[in-house]
């Protein structure tokens, strides 16, 4: 397993890359000040499709400072300064999920939330898809557990079921949709679950 900036120094770890509407550096900050105050930050969500067109899921752990025990895409962070954001990506989803496989920057996007507890997420959040089949082996620290979902069937419970899951999944889906990407999909016709 290689261990990148986000196993390494908890020093850099927990500071995130401040970052303007463009996308350019302004600074670092402390990762939880940053979301107490909402300044706009530098993050990264991967969206890992299976061949049944279904979205692997992750529902985050009990001990996660924010939105813990809610559903989300199959991994999401901030790389740390230094760090390009692809190279985060991919070292977060093996820390997370346990996989190692190819992803490729698909769009990125903009959004500011409360995320409960006084803390608000305000991300340029740019998004990595990929292809993955077989069974994560998520770490237990990060992920309470894992499964497969049709983005249709997921469109749907989000609707139903909004307080179960992370505020900017919602946010995501609808970008992935308003650029046509989750067209023919859903081949799969439901989910399946595990962990």
């Amino acid at each position: 397993m290689h261990i990148g900036a986000h196993d390494a120094s908890a020093g850099e770890r927990a500071r995130v890359i401040l970052v303007d509407a463009d996308d350019r550096e302004l600074g670092s900050e402390d990762k939880l000040a940053a979301h107490q105050d909402g300044a706009l930050h530098r993050a990264f969500s991967v969206f890992l499709f299976d061949d049944a067109g279904r979205l692997l899921l992750q529902r985050r752990a009990a001990g996660k400072y924010h939105s813990p025990g809610l559903w989300s895409n199959t991994c999401c962070s901030h790389p740390a300064p230094g760090e390009s954001t692809p190279e985060a990506a991919r070292d977060r989803l093996m820390h997370e999920m346990g996989i190692a496989c190819p992803v490729d920057g698909a769009f990125r996007f903009l959004y500011r939330a409360s995320v409960g507890g006084g803390l608000i997420e305000h991300e340029l959040d740019h998004v990595f898809v990929g292809r993955f089949e077989g069974e994560p082996r998520p770490n237990p620290g990060e992920v309470d557990a894992w499964r497969w979902v049709a983005p249709a069937a997921l469109a749907a419970d989000l609707r139903d079921n909004p307080a179960e899951y992370a505020v900017w999944l919602r946010i995501a889906l609808d970008e992935f949709a308003a650029r046509g990407m989750l067209d023919g999909l859903d081949r799969s016709g439901g989910a399946s679950a595990a962990g």
